[in-house]
C-alpha cells in the first residue's frame, strides 16, 4: 500500500473511516504521540483511523527545540529512570528507526568555575553516557570530552575568554520535528492506517455508556460524518482538557501549556563549530546547528491564551539575546534574527506554579469506557508514550479479541524503522550518482537525502520529468521548485502554510519570513491541488497577512498584546 498522503488518498480514508464499519481504534491529534499511536495500533493489527483537525503537526510537533535528546537537566532532578528511557529512544531513532531524518549533533558545554564545576559537570556527563550505554541500544554517538580553556576556543572561537574556564564537549540529536512526524504518519498510512488532517473532531459518540466513536467535520469539503471505533484514543497535546470537554465529562488529569520561543540566526553571527550549552537563572540556553542557521532557545513561561497561534513577545527574544550575548565576542542583535517561532509544551499540572518545574513524564489514562487519554511526556519519548496508550486501548477492548492473547499483541514500532529509511546508508554512498544521473549538485541532492531519505527518488522522478522543477524555489533558494510539487502531492500539504511553515522552514529561514517565496510555491501547488486564480491570491494574501501579524505580535511587550497582534489572522 502507498504511503503517499495525496488529496485522493485523504478522500478515501475519510470515505472509508465515515462507511459505517466499527474500526479498532480511533486517535485524535496529528502530532508526533498521535501519530505513534496510528503508527503503533496498525502495526499491531488493528484497524485504526488518525485524525487531525489542521495540519500534521501543526502544534507543538512543529515548534520544539528539534532535539531528540535524553535531558541533561533532567539528571539534576534525580530523574534517572526518565533519561534513561529518553537515551534509549534516541539510540533506536539514530541506528534502526530513523537514520535519515536523526543525526547526531555537538554541543559545548562552558565551565565558568575551576575544579570543582568540572567535577560535578563531568559526573553528570559521564552518567549521560553511561546511562546512554546501559539503555539496552548502542548510543551510536562519540563519547563526552574534556577541553581547556583553549580546545573549547579553538572550536568555538565565538565565545569570549572570560566566559569560559574550560568545556565539556558531548554529543546528542536533531531532527526536523514536523518531517519527522510527518514521516510518522505516511509509515502508518503504509500499513493501512486511514489517516485525514483538516478533519476536526467536534464530538464524541456513544452507546450508552461508552464511547463509540467520534464525530468529525471535514474542513476541506464541509461534509460530516460519524467514525465508528471501539477505542478512542486522545492524544491532543496542550487540546487535551478540550478535548475531554467535548465529552462533557471531567478529565482525570489536566494539562498546562508552557511557552518556549526560539530565535533562527544565519550561522555566520556566531562563530563556532559545535553547538552550545549555557546556563540560566531558571534552566538552560541551546545554542543548537540548524543547516546555514542557528537556532537559539528556549524560555519556559505559562501560556493561557490562544493554543493555535502561541506569540513571542519582545521581552522574549530580548530575553534570549540577553542571555546568549552574555558568552559572544560579536553580539547577536534583533536585526540579525531571520525566523521566530513560538510552542507551547504540554506540561501536567501539579502544585507547582512554575511550568519549568511541572512533569515531563507522561500519564496515560481512561476516564470513560472507550476513551483513552494520553498527556505529558517529551517529543524523544514519543514512541513510549503511545504504545503506552494503545496497550490501555487493547485492554479496554476485553478479552479474548485475538485468540491466544486475550491482552492483545505487544508493540513492535521499536522495529518498525519509518518510510525513507530502508536503503538510506546506501543511498547516501550512492550520492555522487544520483547527482550525475538526475543532474543535480551533489549538495542538492545530500539536502534531499537528509529530507527524504530513500523516498528522494520519488522527488528525483519529479526533475527527471519536468527540468524546470530541479531549479531553486524563487524566493527560497535552499529548497527546489520539486520539493513544494512534492509536498501537495505526497506529503499531505493543502495549505500554503503547510508548504511554508512545515514541510520546508522558510517561514524562519529567510529574512522575509517567506514572502517573496509566497506566490510562486501557491503557483506549483495549484497545478496538483487544482486551485483557481482565485485561490492563489487568497493563500499569498493570507501568508502575507500571518507574516505581518507575526512580526507585529513580536514589538509586543506581554502576552497579551502578542496574542491580540497574532489572532488578527488565523
Amino acid at each position: 500500500m502507498s504511503s503517499a498522503l495525496s488529496p485522493q488518498a485523504r478522500t478515501r480514508a475519510l470515505d472509508a473511516m465515515g462507511d459505517g464499519r466499527e474500526l479498532d481504534v480511533v486517535v485524535v491529534g496529528g502530532g508526533v504521540v498521535g501519530a505513534g499511536a496510528a503508527l503503533d495500533a496498525v502495526t499491531r493489527g488493528l484497524s485504526t483511523a488518525l485524525l487531525e483537525a489542521r495540519d500534521w503537526a501543526s502544534g507543538t510537533s512543529s515548534r520544539s527545540s528539534k532535539l531528540i535528546h535524553g535531558g541533561l537537566r533532567y539528571l539534576e532532578m534525580l530523574d534517572f529512570a526518565l533519561v534513561r528511557e529518553a537515551l534509549r529512544e534516541r539510540g533506536l531513532l539514530l541506528q534502526r528507526l530513523a537514520p535519515h531524518l536523526v543525526r547526531p549533533v555537538p554541543f559545548l558545554y562552558p565551565l565558568k568555575h575551576h575544579a570543582w564545576e568540572r567535577v560535578y559537570a563531568g559526573t553528570g556527563v559521564l552518567l549521560y553516557d553511561t546511562l546512554g550505554l546501559s539503555s539496552g541500544s548502542s548510543r551510536g554517538l562519540p563519547r563526552h570530552r574534556h577541553l581547556t580553556r583553549r580546545g573549547a576556543l579553538r572550536v568555538a572561537p565565538g565565545l569570549r575568554k572570560d566566559a569560559l574556564v574550560g568545556a565539556l564537549r558531548y554529543y546528542d540529536a536533531q531532527v526536523d520535528d514536523a518531517r519527522f512526524t510527518e514521516f510518522l504518519v505516511r509509515t502508518a498510512a503504509g500499513y493501512g492506517a486511514h489517516v485525514a488532517s483538516r478533519a476536526r473532531v467536534t464530538g464524541f459518540l456513544r452507546e450508552g455508556d461508552r464511547i463509540a466513536g467520534v464525530q468529525v467535520h471535514d474542513e476541506e469539503n464541509g461534509r460530516d460524518l460519524e467514525v465508528r471505533a471501539r477505542q478512542v484514543i486522545n492524544a491532543t497535546g496542550v487540546w487535551t482538557d478540550d478535548t475531554q470537554a467535548l465529552v462533557g465529562e471531567r478529565g482525570q488529569f489536566h494539562v498546562r501549556a508552557s511557552k518556549g520561543i526560539h530565535l533562527v540566526v544565519p550561522r555566520d553571527r556566531i562563530r563556532s563549530a559545535t553547538g552550545l550549552i549555557l546556563r540560566t537563572e531558571t534552566s538552560v540556553l541551546f545554542v543548537i546547528p540548524w543547516g546555514r542557521h542557528w537556532i537559539i532557545g528556549t524560555t519556559d513561561t505559562d501560556w493561557r491564551l490562544d493554543k493555535a497561534h502561541p506569540a513571542a513577545t519582545r521581552k522574549d527574544i530580548d530575553y534570549l539575546l540577553e542571555h546568549v550575548n552574555q558568552v559572544l565576542v560579536t553580539p547577536v542583535t534583533r536585526e540579525d534574527v531571520q525566523g521566530v517561532y513560538a510552542g507551547l509544551r504540554p506540561l501536567l499540572a501539579g502544585e507547582s506554579e512554575l511550568t519549568s518545574k511541572l512533569s515531563r513524564e507522561h500519564v496515560v489514562g481512561s476516564p470513560s469506557p472507550g476513551l483513552v487519554v494520553v498527556a505529558g511526556g517529551k517529543f524523544t519519548t514519543y514512541r513510549v508514550m503511545a504504545a503506552d496508550a494503545v496497550d490501555a486501548a487493547v485492554d479496554g477492548m476485553g478479552v479474548g479479541s485475538y485468540g491466544q492473547e486475550p491482552s492483545g499483541p505487544p508493540s513492535v514500532t521499536d522495529r518498525i524503522p519509518l518510510v525513507g529509511a530502508d536503503g538510506f546508508a546506501a543511498r547516501w554512498n550512492q550520492r555522487r550518482t544520483l547527482a550525475t544521473r538526475h543532474g543535480l549538485h551533489v549538495a542538492r541532492v545530500e539536502h534531499l537525502l537528509r529530507r527524504y531519505g530513500t523516498l528522494a527518488d520519488e522527488v528525483f522522478e519529479l526533475v527527471d520529468a519536468d527540468h524546470e522543477l530541479g531549479e531553486p524555489l524563487e524566493g527560497a533558494e535552499d529548497y527546489l521548485r520539486a520539493e513544494v510539487v512534492y509536498a501537495a502531492s505526497h506529503e499531505g500539504a493543502l495549505r500554503l502554510e503547510d508548504v511554508l511553515t512545515r514541510r520546508t522552514r522558510i517561514s524562519i529561514e529567510v529574512f522575509d519570513r517567506g514572502d517573496a517565496a509566497a506566490r510562486p510555491a501557491a503557483e506549483l501547488m495549484a497545478g496538483v491541488l487544482g486551485w483557481s486564480p482565485e485561490r492563489v491570491d487568497r493563500e499569498v494574501e493570507h501568508y502575507h497577512a500571518r507574516v505581518r501579524a507575526e512580526r507585529a505580535s513580536q514589538e509586543q511587550e506581554d502576552d497579551a498584546a502578542a496574542d491580540a497582534e497574532r489572532l488578527k489572522v488565523n
